[in-house]
């Protein structure tokens, strides 16, 4: 028997699914992100826990052997001790997380916020905000996605998604997978060495941030890098916001030394009210909601209850954490 505590609010025919994944698991799902909710004698038993990122200490949790996390990005996560002390007793502990569940939300919101920049979307909304009719109709003269490059660094499955869609639009899509693993073959899309970095970053009309927070990503977008775009090219952040250096974004954006970007996350959330992005025209802000769709449970609980079924079978688990990648 399988002893699996879910701090997470699954419900419904979502829950009854993930019940009926592993039927010898005996599983309890609580509706709490907080670990204090759950009887400590329960989490005692727990051999699998499921969690939105609250992690108990080492020694509530004698009998646990795998994390699944709700989230793609574990960065907060893998330094914590209940790793670290696993890892140092020859017991370690697994975690997985929920890469591969935001993909077609975040690849649409991609997609929305090069379209906001390619039609002007904020002179228009400027225009409305102040009731004035603009009879300059060449302050709204499109950048067409059609014919336009975008460059996806993070070719996981959010990239691939990105990718895809793009292509749709007849975009030449320039790609550069983080990871040392193989990438999967997408036809038409032209693959860039991790070397090249500026290379792709000089060529990219859009660039799109898909990468995890790891040491080896950490400022990768940097003044350097920045310097390598073309003055009107956009940067969409949808990764973390310590990707890039925010201090020289901010600086070439107010200098207009790049086009634009459309940020969701950032080196401190919330946002601090002094931040200049906020005051900048050419920046288009949200609070880290790109991830969020009224599918994600239901993508989430679908990929828990497959990793189940591999975790009672003894096969490998989807998504697991490499500790010393970072991701």
């Amino acid at each position: 028997m399988i002893f699996v505590v879910v701090a997470h609010g699954f419900a419904g025919e979502v829950a009854d699914r993930l019940r009926s994944a592993v039927p010898n698991a005996h599983l309890r799902i609580f509706d709490t992100h907080d670990l204090g909710d759950i009887p400590p004698a329960l989490l005692a038993e727990a051999e699998v826990l499921y969690t939105a990122g609250d992690l108990p200490a080492p020694e509530a949790v004698p009998a646990l052997r795998w994390v699944q996390a709700h989230s793609a990005g574990v960065d907060s996560m893998i330094r914590h001790p209940l790793f670290l002390r696993a890892e140092q007793s020859g017991r370690p502990i697994a975690l997985t997380t929920a890469a591969g569940v935001h993909g077609p939300n975040i690849s649409e919101y991609v997609l929305l916020m090069m379209l906001a920049f390619a039609h002007r979307l904020q002179r228009a909304f400027e225009m409305k905000q102040r009731r004035v009719w603009s009879n300059d109709r060449l302050a709204f003269l499109p950048a067409e996605l059609h014919g336009a490059t975008v460059g996806v660094i993070g070719y996981g499955g959010i990239g691939q998604q990105v990718a895809h869609r793009c292509q749709a639009f007849g975009m030449r899509v320039l790609a550069m997978r983080h990871s040392a693993s193989p990438a999967p073959v997408q036809s038409g899309v032209e693959f860039v060495a991790r070397d090249n970095l500026h290379a792709l970053l000089s060529a990219a009309d859009y660039v799109v941030l898909a990468v995890p927070l790891s040491p080896q990503t950490y400022h990768m977008i940097d003044r350097d890098a920045i310097a390598c775009m073309k003055s009107d090219a956009v940067l969409v952040n949808i990764g973390r916001g310590a990707v890039v250096d925010e201090a020289a974004l901010i600086d070439a954006l107010s200098h207009k030394r790049i086009g634009g970007a459309a940020l969701d996350v950032f080196q401190q959330e919330p946002l601090p009210a002094d931040s200049p992005l906020w005051r900048l025209d050419n920046v288009i802000l949200t609070p880290h909601i790109a991830g969020i769709t009224p599918k994600y449970d239901e993508r989430a609980a679908a990929l828990f209850a497959d990793n189940l079924r591999r975790y009672a079978a003894g096969r490998p688990l989807l998504n697991r954490v490499d500790f010393a990648r970072g991701y």
